[in-house]
């Protein structure tokens, strides 16, 4: 029902499709192995099971900003929004992005309660299982693992798409080639390769987004200012006016289709946040005064993010669709195209031509490779650490953890490509599981948020709640489906009511459930001791194999010093705990009530020169892009200066500002506090 259609021919060969994916996921490959064997030679991160799961966890603010930006930048961010754009005008962009920033700014208050009453965990799964036991911990492990397989199919299902739109590239063909080069720099650098790779891919799709917004109101012969595209969307009002909106005006905030959407947006984007190991793996990993300011920066950088390009592409789309550069003309975007995720590609060619083909390319290969990327870290921490260790081999080695991490990575990465390809035969598209994930997994949000937030939530409710709402919400979409359009197939359950209806029962359905199961079975009276009794893995074998000092490698310094270091930050995280509470209280209200509703409520269309502010201020929000190298730069310069060094053959290896060689007596009672202070340059 939703596959592709190709109305046109290809502006890009089929064998460009196959150098882009292969060869840029070789590149990332091989550059991350080269990272990898640097960081080991001259910063002492040796690839144990804690640093191939949670870094150490001493990544600081600006990669963990980088990283929530790339991981949240799926390519649903860009596809989805730009037809949301095409569909409702100006206000599809706001509803999307308000509507997913929400809950990274939400989940900055559950990361800090996490690292404040679990600081060992590496899942949180682990927290589950600590507090409730079996039961209950596999029972978000179906609600978690569920998430990971329907994000990851997004993403496969959506790239797949537009690699065939551009090139021609056989759909099955992107679903198994895709995620080949990921799979191999994941298994060689962990969750530190996604940090990195994050950064990398992000400054790509900044730089790329740029280029359009540049394009389209600057420099496009065919465009070329807010003022031309405010004119075409005023035409394009008059030939297909949007029904539900203000005047039938695509220069509006009201739009009862896109306040639908609106919240179907941000229902399914709770669960795919809270329920996604990948988030919380990402909390686990960063440095306790990293957390806060790293979720908030990240989600607000975010937001401007698919703002921005829908604004741009999905505009930009409707603008030219009556221009013979536009691959359909003289059509309109079919609505299999739309689902598809093709209003972006379609006008990155009439601006750009092959240029635009290949900016959308790359735009796309970075935003499906960096989230599956992070997927794939997720997934293998869960079965690695929630299923191996917790009911196969509780003593685990390090060496053992660390292939099991490895063997998860690969089955799950290649699975992941079967199922999309099935989904491609099936006809489900990209929009159809966007708007489907909030159905399936948003009941189990409340109870896992309360996990850590609400001490009187007992087992049951834990337990029980998301099963129930999860059947609540099943019931709801189908029965809205079959009651409004008369039968139930692919293209009527996924209209925008049987959506909304299932969404919104998934979400909201545990707010019942979860009281009434607590005060009937009696409410617990936890002291979150438990969770404080999670250990790390036992990498001792492995950093012995690598004949370093294990006070020098960041995850596995035990010393009295680094002991109390940890206590100090736990003191801090208290505070920080406060913080956030009010950061993400304020933040929240002003992007979903201050910002949007007043413009809907009084139906206003925007004139010519709000438009152009409109399209100003998003251009200046992206901000995110360089600071984490100016924070990382000591480490670097380090990094770089050692490798020169060893080049010539001046000195040995570096290791944290000192040589390998054993120092004299005199140095070795400073060595260890000087390590330990060089070691947090990442």
């Amino acid at each position: 029902m939703d596959s592709v259609v190709i109305s046109h021919g290809t502006p890009l060969s089929r064998w460009f499709g196959y150098a882009i994916i292969l060869g840029l996921g070789f590149v990332f490959a091989l550059g991350m192995i080269g990272t990898t064997w640097a960081l080991k030679r001259y910063q002492n991160e040796v690839q144990t099971s804690e640093m191939f799961s949670t870094a150490g966890r001493t990544v600081k603010t600006g990669l963990v900003a980088s990283a929530v930006v790339s991981s949240w930048t799926w390519a649903a961010t860009l596809l989805q929004s730009s037809g949301v754009a095409y569909r409702y005008g100006v206000s599809g962009p706001f509803w999307y992005a308000s509507g997913a920033t929400v809950q990274i700014l939400l989940f900055a208050t559950l990361a800090i309660e996490l690292k404040r009453k679990a600081p060992n965990a590496h899942t949180f799964l682990e927290v589950i299982k600590a507090r409730y036991g079996a039961y209950a911990h596999l029972t978000f492990m179906v609600f978690g693992l569920c998430t990971n397989i329907l994000v990851t199919a997004m993403l496969l299902t959506g790239g797949s798409a537009v690699v065939t739109s551009l090139t021609g590239m056989p759909t099955v063909a992107a679903c198994f080639l895709l995620p080949i080069g990921v799979i191999v720099y994941t298994v060689f650098g962990g969750i530190k390769a996604t940090f990195l790779t994050d950064y990398v891919h992000t400054v790509v799709i900044l730089v790329i987004i740029f280029i359009f917004a540049f394009t389209t109101y600057a420099t496009s012969p065919l465009l070329g200012s807010p003022g031309k595209v405010y004119d075409l969307l005023v035409e394009a009002a008059k030939a297909h006016p949007v029904s539900g909106n203000a005047g039938g005006s695509y220069l509006t905030m009201r739009s009862s289709e896109g306040a639908i959407f609106f919240v179907i947006n941000i229902v399914g984007n709770f669960g795919t946040v809270f329920c996604d190991n990948g988030y919380f793996n990402k909390a686990i990993s960063a440095s306790p005064a990293s957390a806060l300011p790293g979720y908030v920066l990240g989600g607000l950088s975010w937001f401007a993010i698919p703002w921005l390009a829908a604004t741009t592409m999905g505009l930009a789309c409707l603008a030219l669709e009556t221009n013979p550069a536009f691959p359909t003309f003289p059509l309109r975007m079919s609505e299999a195209d739309v689902n598809a995720g093709l209003v972006l590609p379609n006008a990155a060619v009439a601006l750009l031509g092959k240029g635009g083909a290949v900016c959308t390319l790359l735009l796309i290969f970075m935003a499906v490779t960096s989230a599956t990327s992070a997927e794939l870290i997720a997934v293998s921490s869960i079965f690695t650490y929630d299923v191996y260790q917790t009911y196969i081999n509780p003593k685990a080695t390090g060496k053992s953890l660390i292939y099991m991490s490895h063997a998860c990575v690969l089955v799950f990465g290649f699975l992941m490509a079967a199922f999309s390809t099935g989904l491609y035969y099936i006809g489900v598209s990209m929009g159809y599981l966007y708007l489907l994930m909030g159905v399936i997994i948003s009941s189990a949000v409340l109870p896992a948020s309360l996990t850590l937030l609400w001490r009187k939530q007992n087992v049951y409710a834990a337990a029980i709640s998301p099963v129930l709402g999860l059947a609540c919400s099943l019931t709801a979409w189908l029965v809205t489906t079959q009651v409004k359009y008369g039968e139930i197939t692919v293209k009527t359950s996924g209209k925008s009511m049987p959506m909304l209806a299932g969404n919104v029962v998934a979400l909201l359905s545990p707010v019942l459930f979860v009281p009434i199961l607590t005060f009937a079975f009696g409410a617990d009276n936890y002291d979150y001791e438990s969770m404080r009794q999670i250990r790390r893995g036992d990498d001792h074998d492995i950093v012995e194999d690598a004949h370093v000092d294990p006070e020098l490698v960041p995850g596995t310094d035990r010393s009295s010093e680094n002991l109390a270091n940890e206590e100090a930050e736990q003191k801090a995280l208290t505070k920080s705990a406060k913080v956030a509470r009010i950061i993400t209280v304020v933040m929240t209200i002003a992007l979903l009530v201050l910002w949007p509703f007043p413009l809907y409520g009084t139906g206003y269309i925007f004139s010519r020169k709000f438009f152009t502010g409109w399209v100003a201020v998003g251009i200046t929000c992206l901000c995110v892009g360089v600071y984490p190298l100016w924070e990382g730069r000591k480490s670097m310069a380090h990094t770089f200066k050692s490798i020169y060094l060893d080049i010539l053959g001046q000195r040995g290896p570096s290791i944290q500002g000192r040589v390998v060689d054993e120092p004299e007596e005199s140095e070795k009672s400073t060595s260890g506090k000087k390590a330990a202070e060089d070691k947090q340059q990442w």
